[in-house]
C-alpha cells in the first residue's frame, strides 16, 4: 500500500547496489525525493565487501548459470544471500554512524540485492530473474523499512524485468535541464541506455555488454580483476574481422524493450587472441554495440552522459566516441556523482514503491501498462534501535 507519510513531502532514502561486474564494493547513497523529483543528494560511500564474500558471490553466479532456472534453486543461494544481506546491512549501520544519521530519519532502504541470473521473456515463455537479498533481515538489522525484490512484479506481468533505472535517469536529466532527446548510458557489467523526450516519454534497454566480458577476460589471464585505466586494451589491436562478425548478432538490432543477463555476451569472442588484443577486441565490441543501440532510438543523440564504472576506462570511452559515433560526456561534468547513480536510483525507486508509483513502463520493460513493484519489509516496531542478527 502507498505510504501516506511519504506522499506528503520529500523523504530521505538509502539506496544499495552491487552490480554483476563484482567490483567488490557495496554502493551506498542517500537521496531525498518525493519519488518524482530529486530534492537533495545525501552522503555516498563505496563500502568494500569483507574478504571472501566477493568469491562467494562469484561462485553463486557460476552456479546460477549452470542452474538456468531449471529445477530447485541451488543450495548455495541461501548461504550467499544471508552473507550478502548481513554485509550490506552492517555497511548501512556503519554508514549511518559515520554520517551521524538516525535510522528514524530514513523512510526506507532500497535494497536491490545481487542479480545472479536474469532471463528475458521470449515468445511463449515468461522471463525469470533472481536477486539474492533478504529484505526482512535488512529491515531487522538496520531498523529501517526496506523495499526489495524490485523486478519480480514486472516479470510476472510479462515484462523484461529490466532496466529499472530509466525513471530515475529521467529525473536526473530533468533536474540538469537537459534538452529533449538527451540520453544517458550506464556502463556496468551490462550497458543500458535511457533516452528521454522531455514530455514524459522514455525509451530504454540494454545495448549489450559493458565491463563484464572485459573483466572476465583479464581475470582469466591472472592480470587482475579488470583492465585498469584500459591499459591492456590500449596496448592491443582490435581483431576487426571478429568484431564485424560479432556485430551481426540479432540482439543488437532487435526492437526494444529488451534486456540481457550478465552472461548473454561473454569473453569467448576473444578466444585465441593475446591478452592485450583480446581486451582491445572486447572493449571495441562493447562500444560498437552501444552504437547499434543508439541507431534504434526515436532520435539519435549527438552526446551521451556516461555513468557507472566503465566511464573510468579511457579505452572504452574512446571506443564509444569512435565506434558509437557519439560524444561521451562524463556524469560529473553535468553535476552528477557517476559512481552513485545506481545506488541513488534504488533510493528513488524505494520512495516510488512506498507511494505506489510505477517503476516500469511499456517503453522500458515492455510491460502492458505502467506498473509499480518492490516488496516492503517493515522494521520492528516500536523499537528505537536497530536489532541485531548474529552471523
Amino acid at each position: 500500500m502507498p505510504d501516506s507519510d511519504t506522499r506528503r513531502e520529500p523523504a530521505w532514502a538509502i539506496g544499495l547496489m552491487t552490480g554483476t561486474v563484482l567490483d567488490g564494493n557495496i554502493d551506498i547513497a542517500m537521496l531525498k525525493s518525493d519519488g518524482e523529483t530529486i530534492a537533495e543528494f545525501g552522503a555516498y560511500k563505496l563500502a568494500p565487501y569483507s574478504p571472501g564474500l566477493r568469491e562467494q558471490l562469484a561462485e553463486a553466479l557460476e552456479v546460477a548459470a549452470r542452474w538456468g532456472f531449471d529445477g530447485p534453486e541451488p543450495a548455495l543461494f541461501a548461504a550467499a544471500e544471508r552473507a550478502l544481506t548481513l554485509a550490506q546491512a552492517e555497511a548501512v549501520n556503519a554508514f549511518l554512524a559515520e554520517n551521524d544519521i538516525s535510522p528514524e530519519t530514513v523512510a526506507a532502504i532500497g535494497f536491490h540485492g545481487q542479480t545472479v541470473l536474469h532471463r528475458a521473456p521470449s515468445p511463449g515463455r515468461r522471463g525469470a530473474t533472481r536477486q539474492l537479498g533478504d529484505g526482512a533481515m535488512m529491515a531487522q538489522v538496520t531498523g529501517i523499512d526496506t523495499v526489495f525484490d524490485f523486478r519480480s512484479a514486472d516479470i510476472a506481468a510479462g515484462g523484461q524485468g529490466a532496466p529499472l533505472a530509466p525513471v530515475y535517469h529521467a529525473a536526473l536529466l530533468s533536474r540538469a535541464g537537459a534538452e529533449p532527446g538527451s540520453a544517458l548510458l550506464n556502463l556496468g557489467g551490462v550497458a543500458n541506455v535511457t533516452w528521454w523526450c522531455g514530455d514524459g516519454r522514455l525509451a530504454a534497454f540494454d545495448t549489450g555488454p559493458a565491463n563484464a566480458p572485459i573483466n572476465d577476460w583479464v581475470a582469466r589471464h591472472g592480470a587482475g580483476p579488470f583492465d585498469r585505466d584500459g591499459r591492456l586494451a590500449l596496448a592491443g589491436w582490435v581483431d576487426e574481422d571478429r568484431l564485424a562478425r560479432a556485430l551481426e548478432h540479432p540482439y543488437l538490432t532487435a526492437a526494444y524493450p529488451k534486456s540481457l543477463d550478465r552472461n548473454s555476451f561473454t569473453s569467448a569472442l576473444a578466444e585465441g587472441l593475446s591478452l592485450e588484443d583480446g581486451a582491445a577486441t572486447l572493449t571495441a565490441f562493447s562500444a560498437a554495440a552501444v552504437g547499434r543501440g543508439l541507431d534504434i532510438l526515436p532520435t539519435r543523440p549527438k552526446r551521451i552522459v556516461l555513468c557507472g564504472g566503465g566511464r573510468r576506462n579511457p579505452a572504452l570511452v574512446a571506443e564509444i566516441a569512435k565506434r558509437a559515433r557519439v560524444e561521451p560526456v562524463m556524469s560529473e561534468d553535468v553535476g552528477w556523482r557517476g559512481d552513485a547513480v545506481e545506488a541513488e536510483c534504488f533510493a528513488f525507486l524505494a520512495i516510488r514503491s512506498l507511494r505506489g508509483l510505477p517503476l516500469s513502463f511499456p517503453e522500458t520493460t515492455g510491460v502492458s501498462a505502467p506498473l509499480t513493484g518492490g516488496r516492503i519489509a517493515r522494521a520492528p516496531r516500536p523499537s528505537a534501535t536497530a536489532a541485531t542478527v548474529t552471523a
